[in-house]
């Protein structure tokens, strides 16, 4: 297996610190307004590669914490006129809504840091012993970046050429313009702790330190999170760790990309801002997460509405293909496969032929388009088995559901989805649309054709589409408008 490590900015072959164990921890969310899709896209990305490495066979450990003391955090609580604890947790619900409806695990962890003030506290006390870190006078505490040899490696960035364009804060406070807070005296009303410094509360890059080497230890396999995270916060959870406890901090980084809608960055000020409900609101989850999955993690994503209607199309060609095998009732079931002559072992070559393929495409930094690709060949191989072979069908498409269950993907059944009972966006009930395709049965045994053809296509353009057979009419939901 290969991961493309953010550090190196090369692939590299994945070897555990523990041989079938994997310990990866993943920035979560600053929990002070609603999950954006920035946040599902990382949500989404992190689930796969988790997915992926159990089913590889790893024991995965996966932390993810919560920001539940920020800046973001206190200004929003007292705009709202409410407590700090009762706007986190409002969020923290949101939050664990949204990832259950976009079909993404829990983690194995997920702490927050005022449950680590105590650990903080003593990583600051560490840093401030062995020299890479000094109190203030006005009560904060600030790490020396200049101490530290190795800044600047995770982003090839050199220290004097981070004085401009950075987010550098002007303190006359500091010793150096670069050093940053590492705890942050309280102000008269705000939330705080007490420390040897003084009340206060932790600065943000900090808290990802303590949680981390608290939950994994010292040093863990991969570290995780989205592409504006690479400075200064990663980059300084580097400086940090690393300087207190004389380790590697992580071996593999990992980030996921960029979200753009209709090719422009994502921005409250450009109006094109969603949160997951907003968006889940109006289009069937399993859509955007195939969406979200159907790019590279390391790849940006354009988000519009031509996109989910091509990744709704995707789905239907799943799902069609699953339509009339009985799938269902067979998971967790021994298949009877075909016994003429060789149907059996040319069965079972078929199907390991495919899983061989997936596994090859995602050892390679978990390339879910190739990935991908391999389950529309397996589609085209079920559609085809359906007149040949029932049995053989069966075991294909078992096989199509287990592969994409590592994406977290066809987890509906073929009716509920092709009939789209989850999509938001059609104008008719399912009542309503069995009413005009009966209407229609009428006008074609009154032989009015043309009436017959404007129902269809009254239905079409709403993306109901039917399908006439010996057996009746049915109807399926392609593509959303």
């Amino acid at each position: 297996m290969q991961i493309y490590n953010t550090l190196t900015r090369r692939k590299e072959p994945f070897t555990p610190l523990v041989a079938g164990k994997v310990s990866m921890y993943v920035c979560g969310m600053t929990v002070y307004d609603y999950c954006h899709l920035g946040h599902a896209r990382v949500m989404v990305a992190f689930d796969v590669i988790t997915r992926y490495l159990r089913h590889r066979g790893y024991d995965v450990t996966y932390v993810r914490n919560i920001t539940d003391i920020d800046d973001k955090i206190l200004k929003r609580a007292d705009e709202n006129g409410e407590t700090i604890s009762a706007l986190t947790e409002r969020m923290i619900d949101a939050m664990h809504d949204d990832e259950t409806r976009l079909n993404v695990l829990p983690p194995s962890s997920e702490p927050r840091a005022t449950g680590h003030i105590g650990d903080i506290i003593a990583m600051i006390e560490t840093l401030i012993d062995k020299g890479f870190a000094y109190p203030a006078a006005n009560g904060d505490v600030y790490y020396r970046v200049r101490k530290f040899a190795n800044y600047g490696r995770l982003n090839n960035r050199q220290l004097d050429d981070m004085r401009s364009g950075a987010r550098v804060e002007v303190d006359v406070h500091k010793e150096d313009p670069l050093d940053f807070v590492l705890w942050k005296a309280a102000k008269p009303t705000e939330a705080h702790w007490p420390s040897p410094w003084g009340d206060g509360r932790p600065g943000w890059h900090i808290e990802c330190s303590a949680m981390s080497t608290c939950c994994l230890g010292d040093t863990f396999d991969i570290h995780g999170g989205g592409p504006d995270l690479t400075f200064p916060h990663h980059e300084n959870e580097i400086a940090q760790s690393e300087a207190a406890t004389g380790k590697t901090y992580v071996n593999t980084w990992m980030h996921a990309g960029a979200v753009r809608v209709n090719q422009e960055k994502m921005s409250k000020s450009l109006g094109n801002f969603f949160t997951i409900r907003d968006v889940l609101a109006e289009h069937d989850p399993e859509v955007v997460r195939y969406l979200l999955v159907a790019s590279h993690y390391r790849s940006a994503i354009n988000y519009s509405v031509d996109s989910l209607v091509e990744a709704r199309k995707s789905l239907t060609r799943f799902y069609t293909a699953l339509e009339g095998v009985e799938v269902q009732k067979s998971v967790g079931k021994e298949v009877q496969e075909p016994t003429s002559g060789g149907a059996s072992i040319a069965g079972k070559e078929e199907v390991a032929t495919y899983s061989e393929r997936f596994t090859t495409a995602m050892d390679d930094d978990f390339n879910t388009p190739e990935a991908l690709a391999v389950l529309f060949d397996l589609a085209r191989e079920v559609n085809r088995a359906k007149g040949e072979s029932p049995q053989k069908a069966l075991l294909l498409a078992l096989e199509l559901k287990r592969l994409a269950s590592v994406l977290g993907l066809l987890q509906q059944s073929p009716d509920t989805f092709l009939k789209g009972s989850q999509q938001q966006g059609i104008a008719l009930s399912e009542s309503e649309i069995e009413a005009k395709i009966a209407q229609r049965k009428e006008a074609k045994a009154s032989k009015d054709f043309a009436q017959a053809d404007a129902i269809r296509d009254e239905l079409a353009a709403l993306g109901i589409i039917l399908k006439d057979s010996r057996e009746g009419t049915t109807w399926v939901i392609e593509a959303p408008q």
